[in-house]
Order: structure tokens, then C-alpha cells, then sequence
């Protein structure tokens, strides 16, 4: 494994929280919730609203934070995701051109894989690190394991499934970070704005994923 600036990020976070928001400003309060709850890897779903808007403004807003994006389909997506000021980029499958494009931009690129064929690929165009997706459907923990063997030198970052309470069983599994979205965005704490709440589910993340070094 490499020590690329972005996995450093991932071992000492753990965690990347994934936000799909169908209002710019409802965006911004739930990366406020994460940031406050103690999440520094924060992910903004290319078709929320306002995307490029929003990544600029919490790249203000919260200098700590690493701000990224996700949910990319195509080169121009990725081109204007990399001119808002995305600082990592997640793909929900594999694109060989996509992959060269960000690593020529020295960007973080996260491509979607599922089967081993999949994840070799990735990994092998220049990926700078594997998003497993979507894991649960899969096996989950024991499907992240069952890949330690022959695939235990490409870190992999599992989502799709990912719980509060599986967090942790995927990291001992041997995942180099994992990736959670509407876990962390209870519906009826959106509904009400009681983002104390949703921060406290960020906090909860954090103290599961960094009870230990995996």
C-alpha cells in the first residue's frame, strides 16, 4: 500500500460521512452536524442540490474538514467537480478515463467495484483506493475479509450497507475506512432539523471507528 497523502487521511479517520441533500443549505447543516460531531471526511453526493456551490462554501466554512464528492458518471462531472474544489472523488463504478483524469490532477479517486475482476481493474488503472459497492449485498464484513487474502495490498473502502453498528466489523475485516450516508441522517431528525442529534450519530461513528488501530 502506498502512502499516498489521502490514505494517511483514511487510517487516521476511518470514516467519511456521505451526504445526498435535495437543498443547498440542508446540505450544509448536515456537514455542519458531522464536522461537529467530529467527521473530517465529508462527501457530497454529485446530484444533491447545488453541488458545486456547496463543496465551495464548507471548503470556507470548514478548513479542518476534507470536502469531497461522489456519485460521478462521467468525465465532465469529474472535470467540474475537480473546478469547485472537490478534494477527493468517488465513482460509483469503474472508468479507466475517469481514473486517469484525476490521478493527472493529483485527486484522490475512489472507483465503484464489486467483484475481484472489478477491484484489480480499478486498482490497476491507478485508483487510489477501491470503494466496495454495494457491500451488503455481497456479505458484507465477511466479504471484505474473504478479499484480504489475495487482494490484501488494495485498500478498500466498503459502503452500502455500512451500519453504527457494522462499522467496526468491516475495519477489523480489514477495510482501510468505511463510508456510511443515510445511517447517519435519521429521517425524523432531518424532518425536525435537530442536528445536536444527527452530530451526536457523527460522534458515535467516531468512537466506533477509532476505539483502536485496526
Amino acid at each position: 500500500m502506498s502512502n499516498h497523502p489521502w490514505l494517511t487521511l483514511l487510517k487516521k479517520h476511518r470514516a467519511i460521512a456521505v451526504i445526498r441533500a435535495s437543498q443547498l443549505e440542508l446540505g450544509r447543516q448536515m456537514a455542519l452536524a458531522m464536522a461537529s460531531g467530529g467527521i473530517q471526511l465529508i462527501e457530497i453526493t454529485w446530484n444533491s442540490a447545488n453541488t458545486p456551490e456547496l463543496i465551495t462554501k464548507l471548503r470556507s466554512e470548514l478548513p479542518d474538514c476534507t470536502i469531497g464528492t461522489g456519485t460521478l458518471l462521467n468525465l465532465e462531472q469529474l472535470d467540474n467537480a475537480i473546478s469547485a474544489g472537490a478534494q477527493f472523488l468517488f465513482t460509483p463504478h469503474v472508468d479507466p478515463t475517469m481514473i486517469q483524469a484525476a490521478v493527472a490532477e493529483n485527486i484522490p479517486i475512489i472507483p465503484g467495484a464489486l467483484s475481484p475482476t472489478e477491484i484489480v481493474t480499478a486498482w490497476n488503472h491507478g485508483a487510489t483506493c477501491v470503494k466496495v459497492f454495494p457491500v451488503q449485498a455481497v456479505g458484507g464484513a465477511s466479504y471484505i475479509k474473504s478479499l484480504q487474502g489475495p487482494l490484501g495490498n488494495i485498500p478498500l473502502i466498503p459502503t452500502g450497507g455500512v451500519t453504527l453498528k457494522n462499522a467496526q466489523e468491516f475495519l477489523q475485516a480489514g477495510a482501510i475506512a468505511v463510508g456510511l450516508s443515510s445511517e447517519l441522517f435519521p429521517k425524523q431528525f432531518i424532518e425536525t432539523g435537530n442536528w445536536q442529534a444527527i452530530s451526536q450519530q457523527a460522534k458515535t461513528l467516531v468512537n466506533t471507528c477509532l476505539v483502536k488501530e485496526w
